[in-house]
């Protein structure tokens, strides 16, 4: 039943004249005009028999691209059936020449609004990176430099928890792993060592978010509340020491309370596989 549904919607929201017309295991997704380049083209993908869409197959990065960029960066590259970031510390960072290789975070062009989004990871050791959702391409005020993703959305912290200095920053382990970055930690800490595959589902409904790791519910929070303009208060984007970027995440989402998902580049070497979501009523 959700499967139908799913391509109901579709192929309202898309214009297929009747939603016979399309498999029923496959949606069209659209894509969002990105902050330098011009709209990627719409494109099919499967959907499981759980009803979620896959948007990465481990084949290929149809509907990514970098953020504020028409194209997928070099240094994000398909290894052995898994997306991998090389990091500095990799020989590839660098070309043949010596030049170092273009990286960036990396978006799915596409804004959802209410999903359960679906992702392992696998962190080196030492290594950082984050999940992103409900993300904006923002600029400036005279749109002269593309900020930062992470100040306009939250982040689904991913840390090798042993190694890396980040995890003992923060208040109360609000930097280690599936934690709400420098915001609320993920309790209980069931992050396994670098170089092991985790599991994260994140779960947006109508402003309530849930993260998982590995299986366990390790936190939730609701944005647009008083209890959400606090723990931004308690955070690096305070009004007061940060301005932009608590502007932004006060309205996390924007006026359509949606957003891109991404992964970022944090220099470290990080694999992602079986990234999947699932779009709720």
């Amino acid at each position: 039943m959700k499967k139908i549904l799913l391509i109901a919607i579709a192929a309202m929201s898309f214009g297929w004249a009747n939603a016979a017309q399309k498999p029923e295991n496959t949606i069209v997704l659209g894509t969002s005009q990105g902050f330098q380049g011009p709209e990627i083209e719409k494109n099919t993908y499967n959907v499981d028999k759980k009803g979620y869409i896959v948007l990465f197959d481990g084949t290929s990065l149809k509907g990514w691209r970098g953020y504020g960029k028409n194209h997928v960066p070099v240094r994000w590259e398909i290894e052995d059936g898994t997306l991998h970031f090389i990091g500095h510390n990799n020989p590839k960072y660098k070309d043949e020449k010596g030049n170092k290789r273009e990286g960036g975070d990396l978006i799915f062009a596409h804004n959802f609004k209410n999903f359960i989004f679906e992702i392992e990871w696998k962190i080196s050791k030492g290594g950082n990176s984050g999940i992103f959702y409900l993300a904006q391409e923002t600029t400036n005020a005279d749109r002269s430099k593309l900020e930062p993703i992470y100040i306009s959305c939250p982040e689904y912290q991913v840390l090798d928890n042993e190694n890396h200095p980040d995890a003992k920053l923060g208040k109360d382990n609000n930097r280690k792993a599936a934690s709400l970055y420098d915001m609320i930690p993920a309790k209980p800490q069931n992050a396994k060592p670098y170089g092991n595959w985790n599991k994260a589902k994140i779960v947006v409904q109508d402003g309530k978010i849930t993260h998982y790791q590995n299986g366990a519910e390790v936190l939730t929070y609701n944005l647009w509340t008083p209890e959400w303009i606090k723990l931004l208060q308690d955070s690096k984007f305070s009004e007061k020491k940060w301005p932009h970027a608590y502007q932004l995440l006060s309205n996390c989402g924007g006026k359509n309370h949606e957003g891109f998902v991404g992964i970022q580049d944090h220099g470290d070497d990080v694999w992602y596989r079986n990234i999947k979501i699932k779009v709720l009523e």
